[in-house]
């Protein structure tokens, strides 16, 4: 088998054609713990840097946007209210469960209107082209196999002058963080995973997952080379969030 047949999972090679099954199943076990691991992991400060995303989307009535890695439905929350009764909002996720979570949370709160919910793989997106004002994925990006065809399927689904809003994990730009950051990572976020959802590898794999994404800098060119323009990125918390933006010309 070639290299060119192999990728990472997390710190791991395995089979590029495995790698699909093997996110959905870590996925699929944290899928009923994710929002609370999600504020525990980040002391609650993911709900900032999701609201700062949003306002980046500046979504407007009879917007059509697609929340892609949408899982529980976070960004679709605070989105809702703004695309109105006449836009809608489309959550696609690779994963079921994440959906099934995503979707009884939504109905939960009464948003049901607007919304649609799709499975789909973010490489090969099920959508016709140039169909959304803006795309958002929020800290799924770094799960995807192969990042340039993402990147490249979003472009295509995007209408021209639409917008692309990727929130992930990135690297630390503040001296001394990234050490800081490590010791949390990877002695911290382990004991979570298994203290309160009995699953220590999935976040051990997460915390892996985060260092094998490409620093800011790499992460703006992709999305160049996949034809995105006036590319840039926002630096969060000292660099261990970035928020990337770039448009369809």
């Amino acid at each position: 088998m070639s290299e060119s047949d192999k990728t990472h999972f997390g710190y791991k090679q395995v089979d590029t054609k495995d790698k699909v099954k093997m996110v959905r199943n870590v996925f699929h076990s944290v899928a009923g713990k994710y929002d609370l691991m999600n504020d525990l992991m980040s002391m609650g400060v993911h709900r900032i840097w999701k609201r700062i995303a949003v306002e980046f989307v500046r979504a407007r009535e009879g917007h059509r946007i697609l929340d892609l890695a949408g899982g529980t439905g976070d960004l679709t929350i605070l989105m809702s209210k703004n695309v109105g009764r006449t836009g809608e909002i489309v959550v696609c996720d690779i994963n079921d469960a994440m959906l099934n979570v995503g979707r009884d949370r939504l109905i939960n709160k009464g948003i049901v209107n607007n919304i649609r919910y799709v499975q789909g793989n973010a490489e090969t997106l099920p959508f016709p082209d140039n169909y959304f004002d803006c795309i958002t994925i929020a800290f799924g990006l770094r799960n995807v196999t192969h990042k340039d065809k993402a990147l490249e399927s979003m472009l295509r689904v995007l209408k021209p002058g639409g917008k692309a809003l990727v929130l992930e994990f990135s690297k630390p730009v503040l001296p001394g963080l990234d050490k800081i950051y490590d010791l949390y990572s990877f002695h911290v976020l382990p004991k979570l995973g298994q203290a309160f959802a009995n699953d220590a590898e999935s976040y051990q794999y997460l915390a892996e997952s985060i260092r094998m994404h490409p620093d800011q800098a790499t992460l703006k060119e992709m999305m160049q080379q996949a034809g995105f323009i006036q590319c840039d990125y926002f630096n969060l918390s000292g660099g261990i969030v970035a928020m990337h933006r770039g448009y369809k010309a």
